[in-house]
């Protein structure tokens, strides 16, 4: 038989703060904030998605502004950041990097500053209380003025070290090239913190290549579409650039048509580091521990590949290097064990 996936040390870094909430909690908040849910985010829950046009996206970004309604109290940001890292803890992560723009709650938390430091907070709790490791990754929103980007990265900046550890750039790419955004990654980068921006997923290979070139990622968001340029892919895995892959998500939002499409294995066989990630469970569905299984049960993925993907989602993070090394010993260990054997007829 094979090994559990539950019990392989892994690393996520490609998780988005909302996005991470558990759907039983967003009914449950909205019920008790009186917030009317579309019947997409309850009885035909995981919504039909698609965002390979505006339309398409409009409706995606909508519904995640729904979502992000409901989060209206402190004690709210401290449920989500605790049920995310106990989510974590099930799926064997001993790592995440959970992606947040202050922006999107400013209004409600007293500011830009209040707020980051209120998700460090909560933060820190959910870390006590599971044992998994959090990171903050500052994410700008790329359908907003690049001045916006940059108050985002020096705020960041100010708590690198204190729990701060990646500077990103998210939303529709259509809509935002990556050298628009130059000055607040180079901000970032001065403050120690890793780049992290969105490409290569509604955009193609120029995408990618604008971030690798512009902003100097250490990772990229997605980037499955770099796999139409091979010269881009023997780049990526040349300069070790890790690239968060997040299958479901893929497919939820019509990058590819079917998950078989989705160029995980072309990708890990031409050498490219892979982190696995969801992207946003809530709007998709699949979690982490899902994530490897589709590795395992679409793509053919041996136990010994499964491991070199854990492997590589914890040597492109942001942990501390006592942290990586740990997980990294628990992931040869995982590999040493024998896998459990078949239960008899």
């Amino acid at each position: 038989m094979e090994r559990p996936i539950a019990q392989l040390p892994k690393a996520h870094l490609h998780l988005h703060f909302t996005g991470s909430m558990r759907h039983p909690t967003l009914v449950g908040l909205a019920r008790e904030r009186g917030v009317q849910l579309p019947q997409s985010l309850v009885a035909e829950w995981p919504p039909k998605l698609r965002a390979t046009d505006e339309r398409g996206w409009f409706r995606f970004q909508r519904l995640y502004d729904i979502a992000r309604s409901v989060l209206r109290r402190p004690d709210d940001m401290y449920r989500l950041l605790l049920e995310a890292a106990e989510d974590e803890r099930a799926a064997g992560s001993g790592w995440l990097e959970i992606q947040v723009d202050p922006g999107g709650y400013a209004a409600r938390f007293d500011g830009l500053t209040a707020t980051l430091e209120l998700i460090l907070d909560a933060a820190r709790a959910a870390e006590r209380d599971t044992g998994v490791g959090i990171g903050i990754m500052v994410a700008a929103n790329r359908t907003k003025h690049p001045l916006d980007a940059k108050a985002l990265a020096r705020l960041a900046a100010q708590y690198a070290g204190r729990g701060v550890v990646a500077f990103g750039l998210n939303n529709d790419e259509r809509r935002g090239r990556a050298l628009d955004f130059e000055g607040a990654f180079r901000i970032a980068r001065r403050a120690g913190l890793l780049s992290a921006p969105h490409g290569g997923e509604l955009q193609g290979p120029r995408s990618v290549r604008e971030c690798l070139d512009d902003l100097s990622a250490d990772r990229i968001g997605h980037g499955v579409r770099a796999i139409e340029d091979p010269y881009l892919v023997e780049r990526i895995a040349t300069q070790e650039t890790t690239l968060e892959v997040c299958p479901s998500s893929n497919v939820g939002l019509g990058v590819v048509e079917h998950m078989e499409h989705v160029p995980l294995r072309r990708l890990f066989d031409a050498g490219a580091p892979i982190a696995l990630g969801t992207d946003d469970p809530l709007l998709f569905g699949p979690r982490l521990a899902e994530q490897y299984e589709t590795a395992r049960t679409v793509f053919g993925f041996t136990d010994p590949e499964l491991a070199e993907l854990a492997r590589m989602s914890i040597r492109g993070s942001a942990a501390p290097d006592g942290l990586k090394k740990d997980l990294l010993a628990g992931v040869d260990a995982w590999l040493a064990a024998p896998p459990p054997e078949s239960p008899g007829p």
